[in-house]
């Protein structure tokens, strides 16, 4: 890689001349206009081996930046900016046949950190969100469109270069392109390097971790998508748990809150509290039998015999018949509330299905209804580019003093928040350490209430993001949790969320204990109340 400043420089060497024996408000404007300058200087002289650099512009704090030629499917046309940033697009070729589309934001105010940003779903679109939430707290930031534009998997038709920046390269080249570009532009290294991301975001950190441990001495790795291959066959296979509307298998969406009531009528007090939150999801032995339709019932106020089999189902785990082996977790108990009836149980495809068709079998034409178990084990035998990403080993990621922190929702209606203590228990059993022995560089905090990434009935903003922040106190925001443990060998004992009501006031908060122990109601006190909870 090879980065030419000379343009840049002369522009700053021009401002510096220029504010020489200005008053203190005129060197301050001046300033602003040499990082302006310096900046706008990088569409010419930033050179990159095997990329081309497509825009640099300063973007003044409060400002928006447009997006006229997004996906439609990635949803977002703008941003705006918290504070004046550069931005850096440059598109990257990984081969002859793929390119990665990077985005760099260098922030005015720089804190001497870096951090990468990761992707969801299908993951073709940059987090801009995430981006923003970063240089807002100083952190020069990067973000990538994994390979290919858009929320679909398209562009994995007969095409491994795309996969493979999918599975972990084009994350990767982000984080080496990035670095290289705020070492240049700051003339001087970073500090430290931080990971941030979140479902498909939050595997991409497991790989890291698992696989490039030399690239971040701190990652956040929330839901991650692990185990990626029977993942994407248990999203695949509630099509057919629950058949198309109208089938007899199916169950309307309007009564997944009849459902949900009735899965908190048997399991919300077994943490201590009736308050819509299930605080150990995993221990609740659900059974849909008393919905049973009685006879002469109305069907549409009850479910019939084969509704409660599809219930019973979708609370199992995912077997293969062929050897009876775990193929995946079940889903988690309480997700029935959020959003795991508007993302599985609609009777359509989910958008994993684009896995198996471009990637798996490379057949535009597959119908994903006739999904089968060999399906299932042929996507885990490819395992392409070694996407599952469920390795135990972190001996390099230890031996680096690297720091990984691990977060899960409970109510996760994506991702079941029961295959992230599996990973964990691997890990455990790969390196022959105890939970206190791997205390020293990975921790995982599973979230009560949190749905996917975020949001939910519990006290889940943990500022794992913007719209998940309410505070940059360490104890409060997981991310500068993570600076506190990388730079002060503070390590987090516990995760603090937050809930507030419509209008932002702080309603409860809770402290998520560190596994394997569990956050356990004392038995008195109120229950919005952290003290009132204890890790046992």
């Amino acid at each position: 890689m090879k980065v030419d400043l000379s343009l840049a420089a002369a522009a700053l060497a021009q401002g510096i001349s220029a504010s020489a024996c200005a008053l203190d408000t005129a060197t301050q404007a001046t300033s602003e206009a040499t990082f302006q300058q310096k900046c706008e200087a990088l569409t010419s002289s930033l050179k990159i081996d095997q990329a081309e650099v497509t825009l640099s512009a300063y973007v003044p704090a409060n400002g928006t930046v447009q997006f006229p030629n997004a996906d439609p499917t990635c949803g977002r046309t703008s941003q705006r900016v918290t504070e004046s940033v550069c931005r850096v697009a440059l598109t990257y070729h990984t081969s002859n046949a793929s390119q990665v589309s990077i985005e760099t934001w260098l922030p005015e105010k720089w804190s001497g950190r870096f951090l990468s940003t990761g992707n969801g779903g299908l993951g073709g679109c940059i987090q801009y969100e995430d981006i923003d939430y970063a240089t807002s707290l100083g952190f020069a930031a990067v973000g990538t469109n994994n390979g290919h534009d858009g929320m679909t998997g398209k562009s994995f038709l007969n095409n491994p270069d795309v996969i493979e920046d999918f599975a972990y390269r084009a994350l990767h080249t982000g984080v080496v392109v990035g670095k290289e570009i705020s070492n240049t532009f700051y003339e001087k290294p970073l500090s430290k390097s931080y990971y941030l991301g979140c479902s498909t975001g939050g595997r991409q950190g497991m790989k890291e971790a698992q696989t490039f441990p030399e690239d971040f001495d701190g990652i956040i790795a929330g839901a991650p998508a692990m185990s990626f291959n029977n993942l994407t066959s248990w999203s695949c296979n509630f099509l057919n748990i629950t058949g198309a509307p109208g089938s007899p298998t199916f169950i309307p969406l309007n009564f997944w809150s009849t459902i949900h009531q009735d899965v908190l009528a048997q399991c919300d007090m077994l943490d201590g509290v009736a308050d819509g939150v299930l605080e150990q999801p995993d221990l609740c032995p659900y059974d849909p039998s008393g919905l049973a339709c009685t006879e002469g019932q109305n069907s549409s106020s009850c479910l019939t015999p084969v509704q409660v089999e599809t219930v019973k189902k979708i609370y199992s785990p995912l077997i293969d018949p062929l050897d009876g082996s775990l193929v995946y977790p079940r889903m988690n108990l309480g997700s029935e509330g959020i959003e795991a009836p508007f993302t599985y149980y609609t009777g359509a495809p989910f958008g994993a299905a684009d896995w198996f068709e471009n990637a798996i079998l490379n057949d535009s034409n597959w119908d994903p209804a006739t999904l089968t178990p060999a399906d299932w084990r042929l996507s885990s035998t490819l395992n392409l580019f070694n996407i599952e990403t469920f390795n135990g080993d972190l001996s390099a990621l230890q031996n680096r003093g690297s720091k990984l922190l691990h977060y899960h929702g409970t109510a996760d209606g994506v991702i079941s928040s029961e295959n992230s203590p599996r990973y964990y228990q691997h890990v455990v059993d790969t390196m022959a350490k105890s939970p206190a022995e791997l205390d020293d560089f990975y921790r995982y905090f599973p979230i009560s209430g949190m749905g996917h990434c975020g949001g939910g009935p519990g006290a889940t903003k943990i500022g794992n993001g913007a719209r998940g922040s309410t505070s940059l106190d360490p104890a409060e925001n997981v991310l500068m949790a993570m600076v506190q443990w990388v730079e002060e060998g503070i390590a987090p004992e516990t995760v603090t969320g937050v809930q507030t009501s419509a209008d932002g006031q702080v309603t409860a908060k809770r402290r998520h204990c560190k596994w394997p122990a569990r956050t356990t109601y004392n038995g008195v006190g109120d229950s919005n109340n952290p003290d009132s909870w204890s890790c046992v």
